[in-house]
């Protein structure tokens, strides 16, 4: 970086910087303060009205504009629009874990690995189908899922989050290391294909239907566990453990389950991109990505599974969007992001407390 640049990233900094204090200032003001909260009132009575009123015609209408989109659109942004309905799927699959059942896993991308490369292996080693590697990378995920949530089940908040951590670091190191079997940081190439009756499926617009059927099935099924009695244990375990203990709730068998869940769903999704990709590297499941995928479900709003999904798209489709803007995007980009935490920080869909 010259020092043209060096001083234009600085200018920016302090413009951002002063701004950002002013934001702070104006948002303490009172008529700003009882514009905001007046404001919010509106949002939450159109949004209770929208739910209620015409819930059926709102799923039925953005079902139908997602199934034409791709007409309207290129391979570039079909792909983009893959992307994000991956993120969705792991991002639902998170909000389990964290949203409903509160147990911080920072390792989620550990469980995205592991089902990419049991099917990577096994579809180059043995020819394996897609159609059957989709539940057996879930359900070996969810295996690993429950070895680490039996092993974490004394630990809550920020000790669950250094052993999730932790469990993310010793996956990447074993993915990295292990070159007889996972060929290190060369990762594994020629990952076969779906194929549906002899037709092989290869094209952006063949994965994002795909995408879709899979996110949309994972979505009905999440909504109804959340709303049955396992869903009302995990939120009750995540607003009082004990509380939920004396209530009779078996917390240890709930908690286990929250974890294996989490990462099956996170095994489909990475079963799903080695298939799509065809090949996978370790860099690929880093605990930047456990991140990437927790920031979703937090700018969303945690317990919320319209709002992970809708969280996962945003997070994808913005910083695409803003691309023209150069090196600059991303600052603009984390400063919307710090500005909504500040005037909602439930997140878009979650309810305050």
């Amino acid at each position: 970086m010259g020092w043209r640049d060096a001083g234009k990233l600085a200018a920016v900094l302090a413009f951002g910087g002063v701004l950002w204090q002013g934001v702070l200032v104006w948002g303490r003001s009172a008529p700003v303060h009882s514009s905001v909260i007046l404001f919010q009132k509106r949002v939450s009575t159109f949004r209770a009205g929208v739910v209620k009123g015409n819930r059926t015609w709102f799923v039925g209408g953005g079902s139908l504009l997602l199934l034409i989109l791709p007409v309207f659109l290129n391979n570039y942004y079909i792909d983009i629009l893959s992307l994000a309905g991956l993120y969705a799927i792991l991002a639902a699959g998170l909000n389990i874990t964290v949203g409903c059942a509160g147990l911080l896993d920072l390792g989620y991308a550990a469980f995205y690995g592991i089902g990419a490369y049991i099917y990577g292996l096994l579809s180059t080693g043995i020819g394996l189908s897609f159609w059957l590697g989709l539940p057996l990378g879930g359900a070996v995920a969810a295996l690993f899922g429950v070895i680490l949530g039996t092993i974490t089940l004394r630990l809550r908040g920020d000790y669950l989050a250094i052993v999730t951590l932790g469990f993310v670091q010793i996956v990447y190191l074993v993915l990295n290391n292990w070159d007889g079997v996972t060929h290190g940081p060369n990762g594994i190439l020629n990952i076969g294909r779906p194929a549906l009756f002899g037709f092989s499926l290869h094209q952006p617009v063949h994965f994002y239907y795909l995408v879709l059927l899979l996110l949309a099935l994972i979505a009905v099924a999440l909504h109804r566990l959340t709303r049955s009695q396992i869903g009302r244990a995990w939120i009750a375990i995540r607003e009082d453990e004990l509380a939920a203990a004396a209530m009779g709730i078996d917390t240890t068998r709930m908690k286990v389950f929250a974890f294996a869940l989490g990462a099956g769903i996170a095994g489909i999704a990475g079963v799903f991109f080695a298939a799509k990709y065809t090949f996978i590297s370790p860099e690929s499941f880093t605990f930047l990505e456990s991140v990437r995928v927790l920031s979703m479900v937090v700018l969303g709003g945690m317990g919320s599974l319209p709002g992970a999904i809708l969280g996962a798209f945003l997070l994808t489709l913005l910083p695409e969007l803003l691309r023209g803007l150069a090196s600059y995007r991303m600052l603009i980009f984390g400063a919307a992001l710090v500005i909504m935490m500040v005037f909602r920080p439930q997140g878009l869909l979650g309810k305050r407390n």
